[in-house]
C-alpha cells in the first residue's frame, strides 16, 4: 500500500499541463463562389462548370491500367517509404512516455592487482600480516550477476509529450505528401495519355489530309496534261503536299514522347506500350465538378501539410522550453551477486537501489534559451509558408478555372467551324454526284473538312489538359481515387 501514494504522485505530477504553445489549426478564409475570387476577364470566371462535390472521371480503361502499373512508380515508392519511416519515428517517440526495463547477468573472471589501491586497507588494518591479505586478494576468482534495471523520467513538463506531439505532426505531413505524390503521378499519366491519343489522332488527320493532297494534285496534273490548267496549280498543290508530309514526322515524334514517358512513369523499358490498345483518339470528357471553394483547402494534400508543419514546429517550442527545467528520473536496480556459484541463489546475494535523480541546468552559456528563440523563429516561418500555400492554392485553382473556360470556348468556335466545313462538304459532294462539277471541289472541301478537324482535335486535347490542371488544383484524380492505386 505504501507505493500508492507514490503512484498517485507520479500521475499527478506527468498530468501537468505541457511547457509551450498548444497548437490552434490556422483558419484560411475562402469565398462562397470561385468567380469571387477571379483575376483577369469577367468572360474567364463562367467556366460551365456545376458545383457540389469535385469529382472527375475519365471512363478509359486503357487509361486505368497505365494508372495501376504507375504505382511501382520509383518516386510513390519513396514517398510510400518516408511515410513508412514516419510512423516508425513516431512510435519511436511515443516510446520515450513509459518506463524502460532492462535486464542483466554475466559471470566475470577477475584477479585484484597487488599493488593496486586495495593494498592501503591492508597496509592500515593489518601491516604485520600484509602479506598473506595481499595474497588472498590477488587470488583469481568469479563474480556472478543477475539482475534488472528500471528508469521512468517523469514528463513534468511536458517535454515527451511534445515530442510525441511532433513525431505524429511530421507522420501527418509525410502522408499528406504521399497523397501528394499520388495526385502528382496520377495526373502525369493522363497528361501523357492525353498526348499520346491526341497524337495518333492528329496523324489520322494528316494521313487522311494527306491522300487528299495526293488526289488534288493527281488531278491537277491530269488537267495540265489536257492543257485545262497551267503548271503553276501543280506546282502549289505539290508544295503543299510536301508541306503536309513534313508535318507527319512530328506528330510521330510527339507519340513517341509520351509513349516513353507513359513507361517511364510505369517502370518499364521503352517500347513496352508500343502495342497500346484503345481506340486512337481522346476519351470523352469527364463528368467534372470544381466543387466548393470551402472544400478546397481541406483537400489539397499540400496545404494539409504545411498545416502539419506548422503543428511540428509549435510541438517543438514546447520540447525546447521542457529543457530549460529540471529532468527528474526514478530509478530502480535490483539482482544477484555472489563470488561463489553455490551461494549466487542464496537471500543474502541479493543487491539493490531505488531512487529518484535530478538533472538541472544551470549554465550552458545560452544554449538553451537560443534554442527556444529558434523554435519559436521556425514556428513563425511555418506559419508564413502555410499562408503561402494557401494563397498558391488559390491563384492555382483560379489560373486553371480560368485557362479551361478559355479554351471551352475556343472549342465551341472550333466545333462551329468544322460543322460549316462539312456543310461544305456535302453541299460540294452533291453538286458532283449530279455533275454539276468535277472533284477538284470536293476535294478541296475535304481539305477543309480536315483542317477544322485538326484545329478541333487539338482544342480538345487543349481541354483535357485544362481539366488535368483543374483535378490536380482541386486534388481530385483524373480517373481514379489515389487510394485505389496499388502499392
Amino acid at each position: 500500500m505504501k507505493s500508492l501514494p507514490l503512484s498517485l504522485l507520479c500521475a499527478a505530477l506527468t498530468a501537468c499541463a505541457a511547457a509551450g504553445p498548444d497548437f490552434e489549426a490556422p483558419r484560411a478564409s475562402a469565398p462562397s463562389q470561385w468567380s469571387q475570387w477571379h483575376g483577369g476577364a469577367a468572360e474567364l470566371a463562367d467556366t460551365g462548370l456545376p458545383g457540389g462535390p469535385a469529382f472527375a472521371r475519365f471512363n478509359d480503361p486503357v487509361l486505368a491500367a497505365l494508372l495501376a502499373q504507375a504505382s511501382a512508380n520509383p518516386d510513390l515508392q519513396t514517398a510510400l517509404l518516408r511515410f513508412a519511416q514516419s510512423r516508425v519515428q513516431s512510435r519511436l517517440a511515443s516510446s520515450q512516455l513509459g518506463p524502460q526495463l532492462g535486464a542483466r547477468g554475466g559471470a566475470m573472471r577477475q584477479r585484484q592487482s597487488e599493488s593496486g589501491a586495495a593494498t592501503r586497507m591492508a597496509d592500515a588494518l593489518a601491516p604485520g600480516s600484509r602479506d598473506a591479505i595481499i595474497s588472498v586478494l590477488s587470488d583469481p576468482f568469479t563474480v556472478y550477476q543477475a539482475g534488472f534495471d528500471a528508469s521512468w523520467e517523469l514528463d513534468l513538463w511536458g517535454r515527451t509529450r511534445r515530442v510525441i506531439e511532433a513525431a505524429d505532426a511530421e507522420s501527418s505531413a509525410a502522408s499528406a505528401q504521399l497523397r501528394q505524390m499520388q495526385l502528382t503521378i496520377a495526373v502525369e499519366v493522363a497528361r501523357r495519355y492525353f498526348q499520346l491519343r491526341a497524337a495518333q489522332e492528329q496523324q489520322d488527320i494528316a494521313r487522311a489530309d494527306i491522300e487528299t493532297a495526293e488526289q488534288l494534285l493527281e488531278l491537277a496534273s491530269l488537267r495540265q496534261r489536257r492543257g485545262l490548267a497551267s503548271g503553276t496549280d501543280t506546282l502549289r498543290l505539290d508544295a503543299q503536299l510536301a508541306q503536309q508530309r513534313a508535318a507527319l514526322p512530328a506528330l510521330l515524334e510527339q507519340e513517341a514522347a509520351a509513349l516513353n514517358g507513359l513507361t517511364l512513369l510505369g517502370t518499364q523499358p521503352p517500347g513496352a506500350l508500343n502495342a497500346l490498345p484503345g481506340e486512337r483518339s481522346l476519351p470523352p470528357a469527364p463528368d467534372l465538378s470544381a466543387g466548393l471553394p470551402g472544400e478546397l483547402l481541406r483537400r489539397r494534400p499540400d496545404v494539409q501539410a504545411a498545416e502539419d508543419r506548422l503543428h511540428a514546429a509549435t510541438a517543438s517550442i514546447g520540447v525546447a522550453k521542457a529543457d530549460l527545467y529540471p529532468r527528474i528520473t526514478l530509478g530502480l536496480s535490483a539482482g544477484l551477486e555472489s563470488v561463489a556459484a553455490g551461494s549466487f541463489g542464496d537471500w543474502g546475494s541479493r543487491q539493490w537501489s531505488v531512487g529518484p535523480s535530478i538533472s538541472l541546468p544551470i549554465f550552458d552559456g545560452g544554449r538553451r534559451r537560443a534554442t527556444v528563440l529558434l523554435r519559436e523563429l521556425q514556428q513563425q516561418e511555418a506559419a508564413v509558408q502555410f499562408q503561402k500555400t494557401v494563397l498558391a492554392a488559390w491563384h492555382e485553382m483560379d489560373e486553371a478555372l480560368s485557362a479551361y473556360a478559355a479554351e471551352r470556348q475556343r472549342l465551341a468556335q472550333w466545333r462551329q467551324r468544322e460543322e460549316s466545313a462539312l456543310s461544305v462538304l456535302a453541299l460540294a459532294e452533291v453538286r458532283h454526284k449530279r455533275g454539276l462539277s468535277d472533284a477538284q471541289p470536293v476535294l478541296e472541301a475535304r481539305r477543309g473538312a480536315l483542317q477544322a478537324e485538326r484545329e478541333r482535335v487539338g482544342s480538345e486535347a487543349a481541354l483535357a489538359l485544362r481539366l488535368l490542371a483543374i483535378c490536380k488544383a482541386a486534388a481530385v484524380t483524373p480517373a481514379a481515387d489515389v487510394s485505389d492505386l496499388k502499392h
